[in-house]
């Protein structure tokens, strides 16, 4: 009873903070979205306890939230920001974001109802097994391992490239 009490609280924070990374009532300056990212990582940290996945758990918040996200301020505090200097949205960005981000939605939907969720797993060996989980990370899921880094690399580019100033 009390997990479940705890996993819909972390949930909920993971969603709210989640939110507020992309649309932050409260400032409109990159560091404090950054903060509300970190908040995310650690309640899905939080998340992954809850599933008995306590290395994942550490990983995330010794990778993420401390090593990458103490990489992506220093990219924005670097860049020097100010409110008046940001960029205008353009019509075709907008609409070629709008564009990609409704084609991974339809991909990612239909992955997931061609998907057979539970169908030829490994039964679970022992918790926090990380001998294991390497295992099968660099055998049978190396390439959504690969793309979820790159898919990093690329999001650090577009902060790099969302934020910079106009040259005239």
């Amino acid at each position: 009873m009390a997990t479940d009490i705890l996993f819909y609280v972390l949930a909920a924070l993971t969603l709210i903070f989640g939110a507020l990374v992309v649309a932050n009532p409260f400032s409109r300056n990159p560091v404090t979205s950054a903060m509300f990212l970190v908040l995310t990582i650690i309640s899905m940290a939080g998340l992954f306890v809850l599933l008995n996945a306590f290395f994942l758990a550490a990983v995330q918040v010794l990778v993420y939230a401390g090593a990458v996200m103490v990489l992506f301020l220093f990219v924005i505090m670097l860049l020097d920001l100010k409110e008046e200097e940001r960029r205008k949205i353009k019509l075709t960005g907008l609409v070629a974001g709008v564009a990609s981000v409704g084609a991974i939605v339809v991909i990612f939907v239909r992955s997931l109802l061609a998907a057979k969720p539970g169908e030829n797993l490994p039964a679970p060996s022992a918790i926090g097994d990380t001998a294991t989980l390497g295992k099968m990370l660099f055998t049978n899921y190396l390439l959504p391992f690969e793309i979820v880094s790159i898919l990093l690399l690329v999001a650090m580019v577009g902060v790099i490239l969302l934020s910079k100033k106009d040259l005239k």
